[in-house]
């Protein structure tokens, strides 16, 4: 099968705003911090203000990009599939690397000393309930794996629903973007309250309607290359400035900040987020090209692996180009990023030559494979 090759740019364009968002937490970490910032936020000039509000704040589309990609390729099941078999082959290809990588990052940082053994321990015997002290980005795998529970679920009504129950879905679900912003103005709303937390939209919001948004723009959306890309970027410029601001406006620096509430504008599924997402996924599609640059197919095709190694290179980089070299906020954000980037890549290569990679990777990379089979 052919593969989509506007999804290949997506997937190396996601997984490098990963990283940037990661590098840009270096800079606002409260004093204690790893290489992701913890429940408390602190911003020490007007420079790291600026420069994390725009990096990080750009870089927030990169998770529901992945969401969209994963959708827009398995949304509705293929016909004559059934939910075991969909289970089966989905679960074959992200959980063998995904537990891998669990282990390796509860027992390698003990070699230079970033963990106790009695941290590593806890971390392995508590692998099947969450994610290592050290590998919080390994959160995106469980949102992940709840939308392919979800997908033998929803997939016989997308077959059937129209265009205007489609719609009618999605503004649903932008609503509930709103929800974080009405419950910091206007308190508890919608039947939530301290012993309810489902509220009117609950089963509208999340990422289940960035899943609905990628099949209706599949099936649906018939604008020309010319409307997506003017309204995919006005959509992509409004939803970054939004974005963008919000953190600024609140990042007051030297002053400790609860993370939660900094970074509200920052959630995922917020009704920015979702303007900056959706805003970049059409101009992608404008993309008109029958075949991807070689580096690029192949870089789509490490992304998984490159995203859930690319802790153990970043702090390495923030090591040199922040606190040896002292590069300014400007500078050393994406330098971090780019150089970890590289980092990962190279490493992936060399670990695609190895015996049995297909554990690290969920698939067989030194075969071509379609598109639909290398999934972020």
């Amino acid at each position: 099968m052919k593969r989509i090759v506007f999804l290949d740019f997506i997937r190396v364009f996601a997984c490098f705003l990963v990283i940037l968002v990661h590098a840009s937490e270096n800079f606002y970490g409260a004093p204690g911090s790893t290489d992701m910032v913890g429940p408390q936020a602190f911003l020490a000039t007007e420079a790291d203000r600026l420069w994390v509000s725009i990096y990080d704040g750009f870089s927030r589309m990169a998770v529901p990009l992945f969401m969209i990609v994963s959708a827009y390729l398995l949304v509705p099941m293929k016909d004559g599939m059934t939910a075991g078999e969909f289970y089966r082959k989905r679960f074959a290809r992200i959980l063998p690397p995904f537990f891998i990588f669990m282990i390796l990052y509860s027992t390698l940082p003990l070699l230079w000393g970033q963990i106790s053994a009695d941290t590593s321990l806890t971390d392995l015997s508590r692998i099947f309930l969450n994610f290592p002290t050290l590998a919080g980005h390994l959160w995106f795998m469980y949102p992940l794996i709840s939308l392919y529970l979800f997908i033998p679920i929803i997939s016989p009504w997308l077959k059937k629903a129209t265009a205007k129950e489609e719609r009618f879905f999605i503004l649903l679900f932008i609503i509930s973007t709103c929800m974080p912003y009405l419950n910091r103005w206007c308190g508890e709303v919608w039947g939530q309250c301290f012993w309810n937390e489902y509220h009117m939209l609950w089963y509208f919001s999340g990422y289940l309607g960035y899943l609905v948004m990628a099949h209706y723009i599949k099936v649906h959306l018939d604008w020309s290359r010319r409307k997506r890309l003017v309204i995919g970027s006005a959509a992509m410029l409004i939803g970054a400035v939004l974005t963008i601001y919000s953190f600024y406006t609140q990042a007051i620096p030297g002053q400790i900040h609860p993370t939660p509430r900094l970074e509200i504008g920052w959630a995922f599924c917020t009704v920015n987020c979702v303007l900056l997402t959706a805003g970049t996924f059409l101009m992608f599609t404008c993309i008109d090209l029958k075949k991807s640059p070689a580096i690029i197919t192949e870089m789509s095709e490490l992304s998984y692996t490159i995203y859930l190694m690319h802790i153990f290179w970043l702090g390495l980089w923030v090591g040199i180009l922040k606190d040896t070299l002292s590069l300014p906020t400007v500078a050393a954000i994406p330098a971090i990023a780019i150089c970890t980037f590289i980092c990962c890549y190279l490493t992936a290569k060399i670990l695609a030559l190895m015996p049995y990679s297909k554990w690290l990777f969920g698939t067989d990379v030194s075969q071509k494979r379609p598109a639909e089979k290398v999934l972020c």
